[in-house]
């Protein structure tokens, strides 16, 4: 609370980014965690911002109706503000800036944040994701494979996690050897085992290979996991950086494998660039998308001046080469870039989607995020700045490979058992720190952290909200997910995301929803809220009326000297109960002159109308030519000394 200088302004409005002439009047309060705008209604609404999700401040200059302020958030909404006083705009700015970069850990908002939950709950939470049994659902450890206890207590490799699978026949000197000739120490290790062939997609970092250096060690660990898989007798190596940015690697004693000294090996490049060009894609589409009103010209320039559907293209393409090369070829593939925590975690977790259908399910993609991305060391800290740092270091890597999967749900939408909120929830969750699943770069950063114990697990929090993130559209049958995706990736078939880039859009208009799955879950959430909305008028009528509809009903046949005549069944009026005649719409009325009705001791307004004239003559209520009887006014037959008690029933009866 150190950092706030003004906790409480008042007199504050919310600016709406669509319609800015619309303004809502509140109060602002800050809190060491989060924004808050109260608005000044009747339904106090309220406006909740993490102070670790604000990516930036901005202080417009000030105007005759107060000094603005907007607020820009990393899962990029923005929230525009209209303070009185200018001295309370640089106040809360100020604050903001502070609050939204901390310096230490212990300043974010999971170290803060304290359901009604006991440890018990809390430890059975972060038990919720089991990766060991992962690789048994994979069919791991086997006679290939094994658990190494090599990097017990982060010994050989601090970035990796204490669990690594490697070749059964990959020796203890061997693993420390290759790791030695490895960048980071990151040596080659199991991600993913396709159980149908027994091929195999490994990861590491780049070799320090330079441009002549070499090691027995690692070269016998890659020829331990070619022969791991007995189908194949070949092993690709997916370098996913550009060639001329790997060559320029081996001036500093870095690069890629050289095929000479690696027995059967195949390189091949992608292409995905670095961190720095990802940062800068992504600002110019952020930048492109919050224009109000683009023209057509300038919505597809700044789409392609962007250059990240090309991006996003370059990382599905590696998905699609390695996946390919396991699910067809049989072959395995090691797969790396640089220092092995970015484009490595890209390009595998991608092909693992398109691989295995189970992680195309809610629980399966959860997993996936834990083996690939937090196990093996991405460096969330550092990306996604969640302590005050370089910020060189920022790039969107997970928010590329959540757009993949995106882009994937828009060609195969029976495919995915979740939809497309899912990975926005998710996108969110990883900027926010609310919960510690994504803080450090690393496993044994964590631990020293102890998370465990001070902060709370996101993935039960997910899961009871499946019901929310299920994609209606979802087929639980291989024939309909078709068990191995294959995309087609050619630049026609990339779409610009707008529910994540374009926020300023009323995200309830159903016309607005890009996603069939997403218009769909949105006319199923309407029917169900007009459903419930039907039933508690249902409920609220019986209650007012029945009571006393039932009194009323028996004092009625108390009172009457006979029992007015029911309306014939729809059998006998004609073929399936279409009314063909006058008598049809009123029972009461009847062309034989022997045939009378009785009638009943109380007026209905359809009384008066039938003694104005004979039956036949319908032109003295046209009202009765179309079956409709006017209700605008009582009979004057009816008298006023009834029992006004008839008079309601009879039009509820009616």
């Amino acid at each position: 609370m150190e950092h706030i200088r003004t906790p409480k302004v008042e007199n504050v409005r919310l600016i709406d980014r669509v319609t800015p002439r619309k303004s809502a009047p509140g109060t602002l309060y800050l809190s060491s965690t989060h924004s808050i705008f109260v608005e000044n209604t009747e339904a106090r609404k309220e406006t909740w911002v993490f102070h670790s999700l604000v990516n930036s401040i901005e202080r417009p200059p000030t105007n005759p109706s107060g000094s603005p302020l907007i607020i820009r958030c990393k899962n990029f909404q923005a929230y525009h503000l209209l303070i009185p006083q200018e001295k309370d705009c640089l106040d809360v700015q100020a604050s903001l800036t502070r609050l939204s970069r901390p310096e230490r850990y212990t300043e974010l908002s999971c170290f803060s944040y304290h359901p009604n939950v006991n440890k018990d709950d809390r430890e059975e939470a972060w038990s919720f994701i089991d990766l060991r049994a992962e690789y048994g659902r994979m069919g791991i450890p086997s006679n290939l494979w094994y658990h190494t206890p090599a990097n017990s207590e982060y010994r050989v490799c601090d970035t990796y996690p204490s669990d690594l699978y490697v070749p059964k026949s990959a020796t203890p000197p061997m693993i420390v050897g290759s790791a030695k000739f490895r960048s980071r120490r990151r040596f080659p290790v199991l991600s993913y085992y396709h159980r149908d062939n027994s091929a195999s997609i490994c990861r590491s970092s780049q070799p320090l290979s330079g441009f002549s250096a070499r090691s027995t060690e690692d070269e016998q660990m890659i020829q331990a996991i070619m022969k791991s898989n007995p189908v194949s007798e070949l092993m690709y190596v997916v370098d996913t950086r550009p060639k001329l940015n790997a060559m320029a690697n081996r001036a500093a004693g870095k690069g890629y494998e050289n095929e000479d000294h690696y027995t059967n090996l195949k390189l091949q490049f992608i292409g995905i660039e670095n961190i720095h060009v990802m940062r800068n894609s992504q600002q110019r589409i952020v930048d492109m998308g919050e224009i109000r009103s683009p023209s057509m010209g300038d919505f597809l320039w700044g789409l392609e001046n962007s250059g990240w559907l090309k991006h996003i293209k370059a990382v599905l393409d590696a998905g699609v080469f390695i996946a390919r090369a396991v699910a067809e070829e049989g072959i395995s593939v090691l797969v790396h870039c640089s220092d092995g925590w970015d484009r490595t975690a890209q390009a595998c977790s991608v092909a693992s989607v398109l691989l295995d259908p189970y992680y195309r399910t809610l629980k399966g993609f959860m997993v996936l995020i834990e083996k690939d991305w937090v196990s093996f060391g991405h460096k969330f800290s550092h990306r996604y700045a969640h302590l005050e740092g370089d910020p060189k270091e920022v790039s969107p890597v997970i928010d590329q490979f959540l757009e993949c999967v995106w882009q994937l749900m828009e060609q195969f939408p029976c495919a995915f058992e979740f939809n497309e909120r899912f990975l926005l929830q998710l996108h969110m969750h990883v900027h926010s720190c609310q919960y510690g699943n994504f803080l450090g770069n690393c496993q044994k950063e964590r631990r020293d952290l102890r998370l465990r114990e001070r902060t709370h697990s996101v993935w039960p929090v997910l899961w009871e909200q499946q019901a929310e993130f299920f994609n209606p559209l979802y087929r639980d049958d291989p024939s309909q997910t078709q068990g191995v995706l294959r995309p087609v990736t050619t630049p026609h078939c990339f779409k610009f995301w707008k529910s994540m880039y374009n926020r300023a859009e009323k995200p309830s208009a159903v016309a607005a929803r890009q996603s069939a799955s997403e218009c769909l879950s949105a006319v199923r959430e309407e029917t169900q809220q007009l459903e419930e909305e039907l039933t508690t008028h249902q409920e609220r009528i019986a209650m007012l009326t029945g009571k006393k509809v039932e009194a009323v009903v028996k004092r009625m046949s108390r009172a009457s000297d006979g029992t007015p005549r029911r309306a014939p069944p729809a059998s006998d009026r004609g073929e399936e109960g279409v009314a063909e005649s006058p008598q049809d719409y009123f029972p009461c009325w009847d062309s034989a002159p022997e045939r009378e009705c009785k009638a009943p001791p109380f007026s209905l307004p359809l009384a008066s109308a039938l003694d104005v004239g004979e039956p036949d003559d319908l032109s003295a209520c046209s009202d009765l030519e179309s079956g409709v009887a006017d209700l605008s006014s009582r009979s004057s037959s009816s008298g006023n000394d009834k029992d006004p008690d008839l008079y309601e029933a009879a039009y509820a009866t009616a």
